[in-house]
């Protein structure tokens, strides 16, 4: 059984460790307020762009114009992902769920998957669970620009137009809520066409023309989307942090608690004894 001292120490421990979950919790929640804010203010644009691109994909071609390499529809030969997840852990069961949901999309794929890994959470667990990691990317931060991502986003735009794969998915954590978050896998590649009536499948005129035009806004449309994945994956980070580390805090109050009450029972139990020794001693004494 252990004594007062032992419980007096692991009660030390415990408190300490409390305090450094409460600290975490509290640098979470600052963080959490501007991701949230940035995924807040930049949802409009990247819906925006979304239909904008899904409307023209759907318009027909003219006669003599070719698709855009970003908007040709080819047989699916292999698959490109980019998988988004955290730096680091102490998130609660975050990067454990985005893990499970690329991995049972590479199982259920019937063509090879290429993955561009960003997080060391991701790399850590496709490097030894699967195979065709094309890149990673880590260490990019909490407070990051659309410049920061332009790297991954360069690397889809490249592999597609040159064809070394066929549809190219993005899967991060989205943001819904502070306590909740949940995982997405988006086919941002070939674009998916709308659905559009008759009357308004009219096409359109291009100035300059159409390839100028798409060649300045489709990049623009895959650099969007991977970047505010990415502001999503942050936000929902610094959520389920601080979720976490505040239950963590919780937990160790609770614990402390408990422990007290254990060691004021041996004491209570040690004082008594001692007492009953000496009323027994004194006892005998007069005996």
């Amino acid at each position: 059984m252990p004594s007062v001292r032992d419980i007096r120490r692991r009660i030390r421990s415990v408190e300490n460790t409390g305090k450094v979950t409460n600290a975490m919790s509290l640098i979470a929640a600052s963080k959490m307020r501007r991701a949230q804010q940035a995924v807040v203010e930049g949802r409009p644009y990247a819906e925006k762009i979304h239909d904008v691109i899904a409307e023209l994909a759907a318009q027909p071609a003219g006669d003599d114009e070719t698709p855009h390499p970003l908007l040709q529809v080819r047989p699916v030969n292999r698959v490109g992902m980019v998988v988004v997840t955290p730096d680091r852990g102490l998130a609660g069961g975050m990067h454990a769920t985005i893990n499970r949901r690329v991995a049972q999309f590479i199982l259920d794929s019937p063509q090879p998957v290429r993955s561009i890994v960003v997080g060391r959470k991701g790399r850590d667990f496709l490097v030894r669970y699967t195979e065709g990691v094309q890149a990673v990317f880590t260490d990019i931060g909490d407070r990051i620009s659309l410049a920061d991502t332009t790297a991954i986003s360069g690397l889809v735009i490249d592999d597609y137009a040159a064809g070394e794969v066929d549809e190219v998915y993005l899967a991060y954590m989205r943001f819904v809520s502070t306590v909740q978050q949940e995982p997405a896998l988006e086919r941002i590649l070939p674009v998916e066409p709308a659905e559009l009536e008759g009357a308004q499948r009219v096409g359109y005129i291009y100035e300059p023309d159409a390839a100028t035009v798409l060649s300045a806004l489709l990049p623009q449309f895959v650099e969007m989307q991977v970047y505010h994945a990415m502001l999503e994956s942050i936000a929902s980070e610094q959520s389920a942090r601080m979720v976490a580390m505040r239950n963590a805090t919780d937990n160790a109050n609770q614990l402390a608690s408990d422990l007290t009450l254990v060691m004021n029972k041996l004491r209570q139990d040690s004082i008594t004894n001692e007492l009953l020794d000496l009323v027994g001693g004194q006892i005998s004494l007069e005996g």
